[in-house]
């Protein structure tokens, strides 16, 4: 019998500690990182290649349904053939005993879900940062007629940079299973938007078409998040949730966090708009136009919310604030 299969031990429904040692599709599984609705990474060993990899399992359920292993195939395919610095690449995806799997590049760091719950809100600096990378990624998808529509934070990785010019290096995630393919399935419903409601599109909501402006929306949800503390729009339950991404204005970003420059609050104003045709045409379009408008927090008079004050080693200046990342080090 395969070590993968058995009662007890599937991948997906088993204790991760089940899993540990065991090898799946020429992978020696080593530890768990993650755990979703509908998947489980893990770190595991390339016993091929003899390197390090971030190894994705997918619910069996997945695996049984025709046309979702159609779709996941194909849209493996078309994630793994992106070659793009910040979009974390695809070595192999595949099926093997029944299992779903797919694995990546693995990144070494925390996703943006951790770093902000640890480091609370950004700056528009940093966060301006963050986005035009994340924004580059999926703009690249997107010309490869590749829509993610699940941009989340816990969708993008944080590793550390180059430079202090590049402190930090942001890679998107995630390609391989979309909402699409879950809805060709049954699988996808309000319960399971679970997690990501807080980021998702009207057109999503309406079950309208969707194109690259669908992550544009997601995309602004999560750079608004990054800066506030808090996604745009928070309701007690889901269906107030869908209500108000499909009908309510968020509140401007200055009323939760005051100091940013008024032109911020229309940079964000534009990409939340209901109506795609109403909102950037581009992700980079969109981050673009937030970086111009955090600019003139810094070069207005006095320091804005992007710049720390301080004097560098040689003479007065502003001193740099250190990446996100390597914060926790720099308060020790």
């Amino acid at each position: 019998m395969d070590e993968t299969s058995g009662q007890g031990t599937s991948p997906f429904s088993g204790r991760p500690s089940e899993l540990i040692g065991r090898q799946i599709a020429g992978y020696r599984i080593e530890r768990e990182i993650g755990r979703g609705g509908m998947a489980v990474v893990y770190q595991a060993k390339d016993l091929r290649l003899d390197r390090t990899v971030a190894l994705k399992l997918l619910a069996p359920e997945l695996a049984r349904n025709d046309t979702f292993r159609g779709r996941f195939t194909h849209e493996s395919r078309v994630a793994a053939a992106i070659d793009h610095p910040h979009i974390v690449p695809v070595f192999e995806a595949g099926e093997t005993d029944g299992v779903l799997y797919i694995a990546m590049r693995y990144v070494a760091g925390r996703d943006l879900r951790h770093l902000l719950d640890r480091e609370g809100p950004l700056t528009v600096t940093v966060a301006a940062r963050i986005g035009i990378q994340v924004a580059s990624a999926l703009d690249a998808a997107h010309d490869h007629g590749l829509v993610h529509r699940d941009v989340k934070p816990g969708n993008i990785l944080v590793a550390e940079g180059t430079d202090s010019d590049h402190p930090e290096h942001v890679y998107l995630t995630d390609f391989g299973l979309t909402k699409k393919s879950l809805s060709l399935t049954g699988f996808t419903s309000v319960g399971q938007f679970v997690g990501t409601l807080d980021y998702v599109a009207p057109e999503q909501i309406s079950g309208k078409p969707v194109d690259g402006r669908c992550d544009v929306y997601s995309l602004a949800c999560v750079i608004y998040e990054t800066m506030a503390g808090r996604p745009p729009f928070r309701r007690d339950d889901d269906m107030a949730l869908l209500w108000a991404h499909q009908y309510d204005q968020p509140p401007a970003l200055s009323t939760v966090r005051p100091g940013v420059p008024d032109g911020v609050d229309a940079v964000l104003a534009k990409a939340l708009s209901k109506s795609p045709d109403d909102r950037y045409d581009s992700c980079l379009a969109f981050v673009s136009a937030l970086r111009i408008a955090a600019r003139g927090a810094v070069t207005g008079g006095g320091p804005g919310p992007g710049t720390e004050t301080g004097t560098l080693p040689g003479g007065p200046g502003p001193v740099p604030e250190p990446p996100v990342w390597a914060r926790s080090v720099f308060r020790r």
